[in-house]
């Protein structure tokens, strides 16, 4: 309607035919004995169809008679051609649309031979974009249907000289049928082949200590949901593996495993085993590669991702991004201590044969972030390398436990700036990264292109983007903090008369941090790091005083408190259009926890330009899932999204949209889990 109006309300002889119609009903109908004058009107509004018609016929002659005359220089042959030809060509005004001319082939195309001169090219093919033709470009980006029929779409550009209105541009277009062009396109873009590889969790704990029927059963019972699955959406499955499935399809119905948000996920959670251990998939799915062999090494970094993030899910890979399905539900602890003493000796093996250490988290650090970074800093030194902490000190939030570490004398040249930490980097430098994944999110990304060992330690599920080919990658997302990651591999690299209190203090400090004082995400793991922390000489006492607020902060937090609402009944939303800092931000969604019947919450707030949100989940909401369709990350229990130029109200439209997504996409999956 929007294009139909203005259309319609476009000076033409038919908009006036229908006013002067208009008046001479009006005329024989509402003005008593003026009949013979409604006659007279209405006789001459035909005299006038008539001129207009014949005059309509004389433009196109005159049209005709000029396009010969360009082409009186040509033979009649090609001039034969120009009119003949079974190509469809229309020349239009390029402002108003209005047809110029049109040949045989054309008219006979969109079935309008009457009216041709009389209408928009936009009124005889609904659609039509000619935007390209006006920014120079000499073929349509994409096909343009008419009918069951598919055209590509020629044209050039011709200005009168005499005239610099807009419409003054005229446009000639010629169009190709390229319908079974088209459709065989389709149909090869539907038959490519696709990828998928599926794995079994929780194998050895799904089957420990079970008798070889009742491990039989178990596995017939996933194969049994398998097959039914791959029946519904077509594809060719066989297990490779004890715990691994290979699934061949066809790209069409690789595009339902997203309608169908991976339901086999949910079916195969129904399937109980040794001690009620609950079986579990991750789904890698490659896509959009030009050989079987590609989509096969796609699908196994989709695995590979899926895995990092937790397990219980799936990913599609395509040649752009990730997509991610399921990963709602808690993962159970699935850590080694195997694990962590390999990638301790692996750690140590790095630090050994480097020159020295650089230490960097992620931006707008936290005490997480800089109690790892003190660990790794306190066993390179045990080990004799220099090593150093990158720090942005104007945007941080753990401000108080640098302050902490800087009393200790041995932090006393510890901390460098970004730009220092650049000029000292050299190729033998070990970079670790702590906390994070994502390139972006460092203290300085450019600081990763300059150090070839890299080392990754984190306890977040893997985003997106994530940091390519690091020569060591601890991700862990059962952790609690990247801090009980550390302190597991500090008791395999140092001695514990290495530690200092400090060290201790700042390692506890995260840990208390991320867990909320021991009440969310927390294992036994946990409990077990903190009581080897606390043998290192780690006092609660001083690490609670380290994270208490001053006057200022509490009331600002207390404010943002204030404003939140309650949303689907256990979500507390709170926004913010005054600038507050990061930790006061983090600390209000903390707040909000502590409202009985709450189990989820975010805050947003403008924070130094940008929009900044926490959000804090205590049940089984997923709070990363939340935030990552804003461009976040985090864990199940906590995290964070940064957004730029938009305003606080767009953002939090966005935030309410994607807390709305969310529900959709797991709520229903969660109750029936919880069943």
């Amino acid at each position: 309607m929007k294009n139909r109006l203005p259309r319609f309300m476009r000076p033409s002889m038919r908009l006036y035919f229908i006013i002067l119609v208009v008046f001479a009903v009006i005329t024989y109908f509402f003005e008593a004995g003026n009949h013979l004058l409604a006659v007279v009107e209405g006789g001459l509004i035909l005299l006038l169809a008539l001129y207009t018609h014949v005059d309509s016929r004389r433009r196109m002659a005159r049209m005709s008679k000029y396009i010969a005359s360009v082409t009186d220089d040509v033979g009649n042959a090609t001039r034969d051609t120009l009119w003949n030809m079974p190509l469809p060509v229309v020349m239009f005004y390029l402002g108003s649309g209005d047809i110029l001319w049109a040949n045989e082939s054309w008219r006979s195309m969109t079935s309008d031979r009457e009216h041709m001169f009389e209408v928009g090219v936009n009124d005889v093919v609904p659609g039509f974009d000619t935007s390209w033709i006006a920014q120079g470009e000499s073929e349509s980006p994409s096909v343009v249907a008419v009918g069951d029929r598919r055209f590509k779409v020629y044209g050039t550009l011709l200005r009168d000289d005499r005239e610099t209105i807009r419409s003054a541009l005229t446009a000639t277009t010629y169009w190709v049928d390229v319908t079974e062009y088209d459709r065989t396109s389709e149909e090869y873009r539907k038959t490519r082949p696709a990828t998928a590889i599926i794995a079994i969790d929780n194998y050895e704990d799904l089957l420990k200590n079970l008798s070889e029927r009742d491990k039989s059963s178990i596995l017939s019972d996933i194969d049994t949901a398998l097959t039914a699955w791959t029946a519904e959406i077509g594809g060719f499955l066989r297990r490779y593996d004890r715990d691994r499935y290979l699934l061949i399809l066809q790209e069409q119905n690789a595009e339902k495993l997203s309608r169908d948000k991976f339901s086999v996920l949910e079916a195969v959670r129904r399937i109980t085993g040794a001690g009620g251990a609950r079986a579990s998939l991750s789904i890698g799915v490659g896509r959009d590669e030009t050989t079987v062999e590609d989509n096969v090494r796609v699908a196994n970094l989709a695995l590979e991702m899926a895995l990092a993030r937790g397990g219980d899910q799936a990913v599609i890979k395509n040649r752009l991004n990730f997509e991610f399905f399921g990963g709602d539900a808690a993962a159970p602890e699935r850590r080694s201590k195997v694990r962590s003493r390999v990638m301790a000796n692996a750690l140590g093996e790095l630090i050994d044969s480097c020159s020295q250490v650089l230490i960097t988290g992620h931006h707008n650090g936290d005490y997480d972030c800089y109690g790892a970074a003190a660990g790794i800093y306190r066993t390179a030194s045990a080990r004799g390398k220099k090593a150093y902490i990158v720090v942005d000190e104007v945007r941080t939030m753990g401000q108080k436990l640098i302050d902490h570490l800087r009393r200790d004398d041995d932090y006393d040249r510890a901390f460098l700036t970004p730009s220092e930490a650049m000029v000292i980097a050299d190729a033998e430098t070990l970079l670790v990264v702590v906390d994070t994944s994502r390139p972006e999110e460092t203290e300085l990304p450019g600081l990763l292109e300059s150090c070839t060992r890299i080392a990754v330690i984190d306890h977040h599920r893997r985003a997106a983007t994530f940091i390519d080919n690091p020569t060591l990658n601890y991700n862990e997302p059962y952790a609690s903090s990247a801090c009980e990651l550390v302190t597991e591999m500090m008791q395999y690299l140092v001695e514990q008369s290495d530690i200092r209190k400090s060290d201790a203090d700042a390692l506890l400090s995260g840990i208390v941090l991320d867990t909320k004082t021991f009440t969310i995400h927390t294992g036994s793991r946990t409990f077990d790091a903190a009581a080897y922390l606390r043998r290192c000489g780690a006092d609660m006492a001083d690490v609670k005083s380290m994270m208490q607020s001053d006057y200022v902060t509490a009331m600002q937090r207390y404010n943002i408190v204030r404003l939140a609402k309650v949303y689907k009944h256990d979500i507390a939303i709170a926004v913010s259009d005054r600038d507050e800092a990061r930790v006061v931000i983090a600390q209000a969604a903390d707040e909000l926890l502590s409202i009985s019947g709450i189990t989820c919450s975010f805050v947003m707030s403008v924070c130094g330009g940008e929009i900044a949100v926490s959000g804090r989940s205590i049940g089984h909401r997923n709070v990363q899932l939340v935030l990552e369709k804003l461009g976040g990350g985090g864990n199940q229990s906590i995290a964070a999204a940064s957004i730029k130029d938009i305003t606080i109200e767009e953002a939090s439209r966005r935030l309410i949209h994607a807390i709305d997504e969310y529900l959709e996409e797991n709520d229903d999956e969660q109750l029936t889990v919880n069943n």
